[in-house]
């Protein structure tokens, strides 16, 4: 024999203390998280530790310059003065390579440029050098290779550009 219990119809389950919440409730509940989640992955944080967030400068200052920041460029002082960054070897004609601070690309054979790598949309760093530009991933922004500025997408400023000559094999800082 199974106990059948009979409720009323004023009684249901969301009526009373301690039952599962209504079909509509549960359903109303998570497309409010999904949309509260989707709308703080857009968003940025003020604490200046999220890489996306409001603690990047408008104006970038160069890599190499004073108060460019403390990370590696990946490379040492040479006797001219200048930071190495990279072995011109490394870096293809047409396209270029990015550092932990720049990026150094060499748009003709023989001509080299170095950009800040943090897209000047919304302060992400740039992820790959392809089709001739350099692209952030994040919102879709190109920039040239022969000066920074931008060629589509939201970025409406340029890369800010360093200074580098090139001292025997390697591409270093001006």
């Amino acid at each position: 024999m199974t106990d059948v219990q009979q409720r009323t119809e004023a009684e249901t389950p969301q009526d009373r203390p301690g039952t599962a919440s209504s079909r509509r409730g549960v359903l109303l509940t998570a497309g409010a998280l999904g949309a509260t989640a989707a709308l703080a992955a857009c968003g940025t944080d003020a604490s200046g530790t999220n890489p996306n967030g409001s603690d990047f400068a408008a104006e970038p200052a160069p890599a190499g310059s004073e108060g460019a920041g403390s990370g590696s460029t990946g490379g040492g002082s040479t006797g001219g003065g200048g930071t190495v960054l990279v072995a011109a070897s490394k870096v293809e004609v047409g396209g270029g390579v990015i550092l932990d601070e720049v990026v150094v690309t060499q748009p003709k054979e023989g001509t080299f440029k170095a950009f800040s790598n943090v897209c000047t949309h919304q302060g992400c760093k740039v992820t790959e050098i392809a089709g001739g530009s350099i692209n952030c991933k994040c919102h879709g922004a190109k920039y040239s290779l022969e000066d920074g500025s931008p060629t589509s997408g939201p970025a409406k400023q340029a890369l800010a550009a360093t200074e580098v000559t090139v001292d025997g094999d390697n591409i270093v800082t001006a």
